[in-house]
Formats: C-alpha cells, structure tokens, sequence
C-alpha cells in the first residue's frame, strides 16, 4: 500500500473511507497492518485533529508537573499522540495497539517507554490496577475496533483520581457506535466509577471522505466531518453528591 509523491486526495479519501467501512476486528488490524507505513501522511492529507485536540484537553486538567505523569495511550497507532504529548513536556508514555505494523511505526519514533501488543476486547491490558495517572483512547472507538464493553478496563488501569480521555466520530456513519459508547460512559457515571469534565464537540475533526458524511456547509465546516472529545476523572471513593459538570470544552482551545 505504499504511496506515490503524486497520491490525489481522493486516494487518500478513499482509503480512510475503506477503514471506516469495516466492521470485523480482524479485518480491521489486517487492513492496519498493511496501511501502516503511510498511515501518518494519509492522516495529515485530511487534517486528522484529534490527537492534538484531546492531548488539549488532557493537559489542561492533568495536576502535577508533566514530566511526573505516567500516561497510558490505548491504541496508539503510529504514535501520534504520543508525538503531542511529548510537545508538552510529558515523557513517561506506554503505549498499547492490536496492530504489529502500527506498533512497529511507533517504536520507530521512540518516544515511548514501553510497548505492548493487546487487542483490547479480546484481551486485558497488560498492566495492573491503577497504574497510569492518564489513559487516552485516541481515534479507535468506532465499528469494528475497540468495543463499548473494554471501557472498563481503562478505568481499571487508571488511578483513582486519574483522567481518562477518550474521542469518537459523529458522523452519520458512526452515530449507532457513538449512541452505545455514550449509553456505557454515562451507565459508569451513574455507579460513581468516574465523572465527566468534559463533552467537547467539534465540527473541523477531519476531511469527510465522502459528501454524505461532512457536517452542512452552512455549518462552515468546508467539508470536515465532525467528533467529540470525553474527558473523566476516575472517583477515589462513593460519588459526592452534586450536579455533573458542565460539558464545555475547555478554556482558550
């Protein structure tokens, strides 16, 4: 799968189309695994903002100096966010991916501590309980990767206090997944397993691969589709009684 300098974006379009369009796990990590070493210029090509924009997220409600957090990326991909994360100061990073061709593009960044090979909803994360001060699940939340029901084995690896920061798109296509994935953040809340911070929509997330899937023009979304950034904090007792906090995104982004 590997480009040409003269790849159109509709190319590009076309096969982070493809990506979205399957639904069984295998396939996907097979279709990862070969996809892996353009991965990074395909992403760019359409904008992908999400790593930049939940590492924001993170960071502005992460206490404590950055150099002292062990975060946790789930799903890490070529290393992306960890590439953010280490922008911003923050060095002690593991990362986890279903994917050997993924995973052999992020070591090659060396920006992380430690690796791990894990298909999460097939297999626990190979960590123990409350370990990371924050985990990000970063752009693997949809059909055919990380199922709704692995949520909580993030929060299990997270220390109670800890941040958990997730993102979905919420194009049409995914809207069913985003539906049942907000249907399991929200039952986790109710038993007081975590809070939510924050629920930052946003329409520019990435260029649509196809008409039908970007937000109305009159938007002024020139042709991106949309998504959404989660933000909690895992409880260290019984939820305190009190109204849930306001979904805003967060200040000056």
């Amino acid at each position: 799968m590997a480009q040409e300098g003269g790849e159109s974006l509709s190319e590009v379009r076309a096969r982070v189309g493809a990506s979205h369009g399957i639904t069984d796990l295998g396939d996907k990590l097979h279709f990862y695994d070969r996809w892996a070493p353009d991965y990074d210029q395909d992403v760019a090509a359409l904008q992908y903002r999400a790593p930049r924009l939940a590492v924001d997220c993170l960071t502005q409600a992460l206490a404590g100096p950055p150099h002292a957090a062990l975060i946790l990326d789930v799903a890490c991909g070529t290393g992306l966010v960890a590439a953010e994360l280490q922008a911003r100061g923050f060095f002690r990073l593991h990362g986890v991916d279903g994917s050997p061709g993924m995973l052999e593009q992020a070591r090659a960044r060396g920006l992380y501590q430690h690796l791990s090979l894990c298909v999460l909803g097939q297999e626990p994360l190979p960590s123990s309980e409350g370990t990371f001060d924050a985990v990000l699940m970063v752009g693997a939340l949809s059909e055919g990767q990380v199922p709704c029901s692995a949520i909580p084995e993030l929060l299990r690896v997270t220390k109670p206090g800890g941040l958990v920061c997730l993102t979905t798109r919420t194009n049409p296509s995914n809207l069913h997944y985003k539906e049942a994935l907000e249907a399991t953040l929200d039952r986790l809340e109710q038993v007081g397993a975590w809070e939510r911070l924050v629920a930052w929509p946003v329409d520019q997330w990435e260029l649509a691969t196809s008409e039908l899937e970007a937000v109305p023009r009159a938007s002024g979304s020139n042709g991106f589709i949309s998504g959404i950034v989660y933000l909690y904090r895992k409880q260290e007792g019984p939820q305190a009684e009190g109204v849930r906090p306001s979904p805003q995104p967060p200040a000056g982004l």
